[in-house]
């Protein structure tokens, strides 16, 4: 059996996990991510814990279990936590300002770069070469 589909996922207090047939659904304060189950692997909810076990004893069950398990794993902490990406800009003269949900960069090119930010994703810029 897979090494990480072997770890068990312990649901934080505001997560619920919903499993269906098809996928499994995990709901929390941040929003609700869902993920396609294949039938190589069962998933079981215990009391607030994930269990993954592959269905059979192939080698891709197998390693579709540790796959599945590391996925449901990172949804679990995108809906619970979120997810914060740090970049820095190194270079003479580069800059980068955040404007309401558009991030201004100045990169050396004879004009400045805007970047529209997505629906969801916040952008803070706590000093002109650090973007968060």
């Amino acid at each position: 059996m897979s090494r990480v589909g072997k770890m068990p996922i312990a649901l934080p207090s505001g997560a619920e996990a919903t499993i269906t047939a098809a996928q499994i659904t995990v709901k929390g304060p941040l929003g609700s991510l869902s993920q396609p189950l294949t039938g190589l692997v069962k998933v079981a909810n215990n009391n607030g814990t994930l269990n993954f076990e592959a269905a059979n004893d192939s080698r891709e069950a197998n390693a579709m279990s540790g796959t599945l398990r590391a996925l449901v794993n990172n949804m679990v902490n995108g809906v619970t936590k979120g997810f914060e990406k740090k970049l820095n800009l190194v270079g003479v003269g580069f800059r980068a300002q955040a404007q309401g949900d558009k991030l201004n960069l100045s990169l050396g090119f004879s004009h400045p770069v805007v970047h529209q930010m997505p629906q969801g994703i916040k952008c803070e810029t706590p000093t002109q070469t650090e973007i968060l």
